[in-house]
Order: structure tokens, then sequence, then C-alpha cells
């Protein structure tokens, strides 16, 4: 049965479940507040345990990349994902499931092919970019004498 790309349109928005708009906004305003307040919670911890602030930042900073990392490890973030949605890209945490997935998926092909290589496919082009933009926008500054 051959389908034009128009049919098939048709076919796959006759059979689509609709999604619960109002449910998704606030499953993810919920998953992404309960991210925000828990790296707000472990700021708090640990400048009380005598770091300052800098210090504890960098400290939540790492806890939520291992944290998200392990996660994804285990299989529990993307299970968390399709109930959350747009709730775990919490920049930090989805930044760090972008990197870790992309790794355990290709880790049959080898340490050096497969995980290592693979480790930057999605996060690569955010990289790249981040820090092309940062050393056009640095060039602008200098030479508006900023």
């Amino acid at each position: 049965m051959e389908l034009s790309d128009r049919e098939y349109g048709e076919l796959v928005k006759a059979r689509a479940k609709p999604s619960p708009l109002w449910r998704d906004l606030i499953w993810a305003f919920g998953v992404g507040g309960a991210v925000c307040a828990l790296g707000q919670a472990l700021l708090e911890g640990y400048q009380s345990l005598g770091l300052d602030r800098d210090q504890a930042g960098t400290a939540v900073s790492v806890t939520l990349i291992l944290a998200a990392s392990v996660l994804t490890g285990l299989g529990w973030f993307d299970k968390l994902a399709k109930r959350a949605g747009a709730g775990t890209l919490v920049p930090i945490t989805g930044f760090a499931n972008a990197m870790v997935s992309p790794a355990l998926e290709f880790k049959s092909e080898g340490f050096i092919t497969g995980t290592a290589a693979k480790l930057f496919v999605v996060a690569g082009p955010v990289l790249v970019f981040g820090i092309s933009a940062s050393a056009v926008y640095g060039v602008i500054l200098w030479a508006l004498g900023g």
C-alpha cells in the first residue's frame, strides 16, 4: 500500500491521541520547579557546611549533573521525562541527560568509538555555538570599548 505524504499525514493525525495540554503544563511546571527547589536546598545546605556562595554553587552544579547522569544510566530519567515533559529540561539536568544518553546508547561499540565518540553528539553543537557566540560577543564588546 503506497501512501502520499498528505495521506500519511492524515492517517497519523486520525490515529494520534490528543495531548492533554493543561496536564502537561502543570507537570512540567511542577517538575521543573522541584528541580530548582532542590538546587536551592542544596545551595543552602552546602553553604551551611561552610562553603562560600561560589563554591556552594559549583557543588550544586556538580551534584545535579551527577544525579541526572546516574538517573539517566539507570533508565529513570527517561521515565520521569515521559511523565514530566519539558520540566526535566531545566538546563543543567537536561544537559547532563543529553550528554550521557548517546554515550550509553553506543557503549556496545567500544569505549573510544562508541562511548567517547558519541558523548558530544548532542552537546557538541551546543558547546561549539556557545563558545563561538561568546568569542564574537567579546570582540564586539572590545570593539565598542567595553
